[in-house]
This record gives structure tokens, sequence and C-alpha cells, in this order.
């Protein structure tokens, strides 16, 4: 699959990452990171080496080392990588973390590579943005240009649907699936405006379909349509569709189901216990 200009993708990151207030636009990356690490603490066991795939600005990093502060610095090594194709050696790593995971073009073998780095059970916890992030953005849009121009065209990133992602951990070759939950983000913004411009800090389209424009007409519609999600207070809110998942590496000591047709109970008697 070739969804996305990776290449575009890369430079409207350099682009974001040497503004001198880039920081301000970090919010959702930070807010991410921070609910990564608080899943990781959720396992009891130690990880004596990691993978952050996609780390940026070491947004889960950052929140792992303030929980560790008290104790130690965790000693980090930082590599320019592609997310497609990772540069490790196989049975690697103790734990792998990613977070918004979601300018890949090949996420299942994305996947597999991550599944690959893992050593036997090894865990992989990520986040990813799912499919019904920015419904109002992409509502709006279309409206506007339906009424506008007599037809739309994409502005917002396809997006993974929360029903693919076992199908994809499994595919991938993980067991002990835990698909732990769905965080809905919502960040108020003054109008539509705004919302387009903090996208354009390293999360604009770059998808090879999107339109490279907006007609004036078209936003202002766009602008005025977005106002009917708007709040008492004149705010409008733009929703982030959060997927957190957990799968881990196979190993003979993990935890197996029982063999088919083994049970010495059934069913039926449950209601007699």
């Amino acid at each position: 699959m070739n969804v996305f200009n990776r290449e575009m993708k890369r430079r409207q990151k350099n682009w974001a990452a040497v503004l001198e207030e880039g920081h301000q636009y970090d919010y959702l990356r930070d807010e991410v990171g921070s609910r990564v690490a608080d899943r990781v603490y959720d396992i009891a066991r130690t990880f004596p080496l990691a993978l952050d795939i996609g780390g940026g600005k070491s947004h889960i990093a950052e929140h792992l080392s303030q929980k560790l502060r008290r104790q130690s610095e965790i000693p980090t090594q930082c590599v320019l990588a592609d997310e497609e194709f990772l540069p490790f050696k196989e049975n690697t790593f103790d734990l792998v973390v990613s977070g918004l995971l979601h300018w890949i073009n090949d996420l299942p073998g994305a996947l597999r590579q991550i599944h690959a780095v893992l050593k036997p059970d090894g865990v992989f916890i990520g986040a990813m943005v799912g499919g019904e992030t920015l419904y109002e953005l992409r509502c709006s849009l279309q409206l506007a240009e339906v009424e506008r121009e007599g037809g739309f065209s994409p502005h917002v990133s396809p997006y993974t649907a929360v029903t693919d992602l076992g199908n994809l951990l499994g595919r991938a070759g993980f067991s002990m699936l835990t698909f732990q939950d769905i965080d809905d983000v919502q960040v108020h913004y003054p109008g539509i405006m705004e919302v387009m411009t903090d996208l354009q800090m390293g999360e604009s389209n770059c998808a090879w379909n999107r339109r490279s424009m907006l007609h004036r007409d078209t936003m202002l519609a766009a602008a005025a349509i977005y106002k009917m999600y708007g709040s008492e207070d004149g705010s409008v809110p733009a929703t982030f569709e959060i997927l957190y998942m957990i799968g881990w590496k196979p190993h003979e000591s993990q935890a197996k189901p029982a063999r088919r047709g083994s049970a010495t109970a059934s069913f039926r008697d449950l209601s007699k216990i």
C-alpha cells in the first residue's frame, strides 16, 4: 500500500521541529506519551532494553524518566531511522513503545518488524489515532465543499479503524493481545483556522490523494458549519480518538488456552454450581 507521501511527511516534521515555539504544539503528543508511560508501569516487570518508535521529542521517554528520577536516569540513544524499515537485529528489545504511529503505509509490515525485534516474551505497547479523529473538521469541510463546489475531496488523513487492531496484531504474530481502551481527547479552539494551524505543525495531511488548497469561499462556509459544534463560550472542539493496544511476543512460559474438548464442566451446569 502507498497511501501517504512519506517524503512530504518528513519535510513537514523537519519544518515543525525547527520552529522556535514548536513545543507549544506538542500538547497532544505529550498527553498520549504520558498515557502510554502509565501503561508501561501497569506491567509488573522491568525492561532492561526498550525501543521507542517515532519518539520525536521523547514524548514517552520523558514521562518514564520523570517517574524514575528519584532512582536513576534512563540512558538513551537516538537513532534516525524510518519507522517502516527498522535497523535492528531480531530478538533485541524487551519492550517496544510507540505513540501516535499513524503515518505508516505498510502498517502490517511495520507491526511484523516490531514483533521481530522483540525478545520472546517481550511486549509492544502502542497508541494510534483512530478513525473517528477530527470528525468535526472532516464533516465541516465536506459539507462546505458540497455546498460551494458541488463535490468534496479528502482533507483529513485516513486512520485505522478500531475493529482492525486485533486482526493486525494477530497477523503480525503477537499473542495475549490486549486491546485496552479508547480515549477521546477533546481540545477546544477559538475556530477552525486555529485547528488547521495547529495541525500544520507536523500533522498535516500527506495522503497522495489530498487536495493542495481550499477556495476562500469554501473555507468561510466550513468555518460557519464548524461553529455548529461550538459550546456556549464560543470555542469549538476537535476530537482525537486514541486507540491503545498491547501485544506480547510468544514464549513457552506464557499461559496457553486449554485444548479444545478438555473441559470438565458444561456451561449448562453453571446455574447448579
